[in-house]
């Protein structure tokens, strides 16, 4: 009978180390969930914040390989997307224009807004999973090639520009989230 009382004391004092335990492990649960809205509501206002700023850099370096190349950056477009289910998306797109023209940056600057148009016309015309494959992606870098180039193929004589002397796009940023 000894036993069966030592036992009993055993199973008491061991139970309430598991509340404990399970208190503690409920407690570290709250704080990580807590932390992660925490994070996750400063992420996407910073990207919220971003949405309005596309400065355009000028880069006129010319790789060994490729005289005569010249390039222009946009950056930090922030773009709202659709999934296959409708849920809404965004994007931030960051991505340099390279041409045979040596004025690419300044002309890039100049027709800026036509330029975004033709990125938002594009991207709003596909989803986000066909931008997450490689050939989706492919496929709109040719795409925005040709719109670029039919954009500033009209720029006014007067300033020199070549026609059709964007040559490739090349994304430097490409998240969807």
């Amino acid at each position: 009978m000894a036993d069966d009382n030592v036992e009993v004391k055993n199973q008491g004092g061991s139970g309430k180390g598991l509340m404990i335990v399970l208190i503690a492990l409920i407690f570290v649960l709250i704080i990580a969930v807590a932390g992660g809205f925490y994070f996750l509501y400063n992420h996407t206002s910073n990207l919220s914040n971003n949405q309005n700023q596309a400065p355009v850099e000028q880069t006129t370096s010319s790789p060994a390989g490729e005289a005569g190349s010249f390039k222009a950056d946009i950056n930090e477009l922030v773009l709202n997307l659709t999934d296959s289910r409708g849920k809404e998306k965004l994007m931030k797109l960051s991505f340099s224009i390279k041409s045979t023209e040596p004025t690419i940056a300044a002309i890039v600057e100049e027709y800026k807004a036509e330029i975004i148009d033709v990125v938002i016309s594009q991207i709003s015309a596909r989803s986000s999973e066909e931008l997450l494959t490689v050939g989706g992606k492919n496929l709109l870098k040719d795409e925005l090639v040709n719109d670029i180039n039919s954009v500033l193929n009209n720029v006014p004589a007067e300033k020199k520009f070549g026609k059709d002397s964007v040559k490739t796009v090349l994304f430097t940023t490409f998240v969807i989230k």
